[in-house]
This record gives structure tokens, C-alpha cells and sequence, in this order.
């Protein structure tokens, strides 16, 4: 399932949706219309659960989430509300530590999703949000971003847990091949065997790092 960003909807995924259908994936779109947080989720993401179940139900199996900017925050949340039907998680400039307000969108986030940044339920999942999900997680970002933080966009270093640093911008990572490259061959990892993203000989070249030295 792929999970659109801040005010997107699945038009904005339907490229990197073709591109992995090209593969052979079944790339499912969120179907809950634009994203504007809590207001197309449920107060409690009600809703995307429902649609991750319902998925997972029709597959038969476990569902691995992509999720560009917000809707990479929602995976990864969405990892933690159901483990057992989530495979991975992937993320692209997602900003899911470090100051919210490091984000030239949190005040029109916060008048559209009628969410407030300094309520007490959202600063818990903030909290939560600093942590792995309990399935491997791959974030994918871009020093070059010029909406959030690529800071915030990083996830601390673990066993299951990588990341992945492409050239771009944050509005282009949906079309940038470097990502749908990286996408593909996280997706293409074993369910018991995942290892991190090879970055090795000509991949250098296209991917810069791999973050490890972001002090969290």
C-alpha cells in the first residue's frame, strides 16, 4: 500500500504504483482521498487500519507500507498498531523525529488536519515516532529536501533498520528513478532474510550515504 503526503492523494502515487505494477507488485493506493492527517485517517487512524486489514485479508498475508512524507509517518505508526500484517516499511522525507516545526508546511498542517503539534496525544506519538517500528524500516531521503529536515527524515541505526540518501528534491522523490530503484529492491528483499541497501561499486555514484553518523 502506498501512502500519499501531506495534502496528496493517490494521483500523486500513481507513477511509483505503475512502475512497481511494471514489477509485478500489486500496488495498492490508501483510497481515503486527500491526505489531511487525522481528518481522511480517523482521530486514531481508524480508517487507514481498516484499509491496511482489508488488504492484508485480500492478499493473505502481510502488506508492506510505502509512505511518502506524512504518509510515511502513518506507516510507520500503522507498523506499530498492527505488526502482524505489516511486512516493511519504506519511507520517502518523511519527518518522523527530531522538532516537527523543522517543516516550511507545520502551520497549514495544523489548520487543515486540525491537529495541533502541542497536544498531548500527538506529542506521544512523537514520541513513539523517534523509535524503529517493530518490522524493518527503510527511509529514504534527500539532503536537497527544501520542506523538512532531512534530519528528521532518518532512522536510528539497528539491526533492521536502514537509510538510504538520494539526490532531489522532496516534491520529486515519487518520480526520482534513484528512489524507485531503492523501493524495488527493498520490496524485493526475503521476508526472513533482509539485509541493508548495497550501496557497492557503481551505486555510489547515485547514492551518497548512508546517514549512520545523524546523532539522534
Amino acid at each position: 500500500m502506498v501512502i500519499p503526503g501531506f495534502t496528496a492523494g493517490d494521483g500523486s502515487t500513481t507513477l511509483l504504483r505503475h512502475f512497481l505494477g511494471q514489477l509485478g507488485y500489486d500496488a495498492r493506493g490508501w483510497k481515503l482521498g486527500q491526505n489531511l492527517g487525522p481528518r481522511a485517517t480517523g482521530r486514531a487512524g481508524e480508517k487507514l487500519l481498516s484499509r491496511l486489514k482489508a488488504i492484508a485479508a485480500e492478499a493473505k498475508g502481510p502488506v508492506s507500507l510505502v509512505g511518502w512524507s506524512l504518509g510515511g509517518v502513518m506507516a510507520r505508526q500503522l507498523a506499530r498498531q498492527a505488526p502482524e500484517i505489516v511486512r516493511q516499511v519504506i519511507t520517502l522525507g518523511s519527518p518522523f523525529t527530531g522538532n516537527p516545526r523543522a517543516s516550511s508546511v507545520w502551520r497549514l498542517y495544523q489548520a487543515l488536519s486540525g491537529q495541533r503539534l502541542s497536544d498531548r496525544a500527538t506529542a506521544r506519538q512523537l514520541r513513539e515516532s523517534r523509535l524503529a517500528p517493530p518490522v524493518p524500516s527503510t527511509a529514504i531521503y534527500t539532503r536537497d529536501d527544501g520542506v523538512v529536515a532531512w534530519q528528521n527524515c532518518v532512522e536510528p541505526v539497528g539491526a533492521a533498520t536502514d537509510n538510504i540518501e538520494v539526490r532531489g528534491s522532496h516534491c520529486g522523490l515519487g518520480a526520482n528513478p534513484a528512489v524507485l530503484y531503492a523501493v524495488a529492491d527493498r520490496l524485493a528483499q526475503p521476508a526472513d532474510d533482509w539485509k541493508p541497501f548495497e550501496r557497492g561499486g557503481l551505486r555510489s555514484w547515485v547514492y551518497p550515504s548512508t546517514a549512520c553518523d545523524v546523532v539522534h
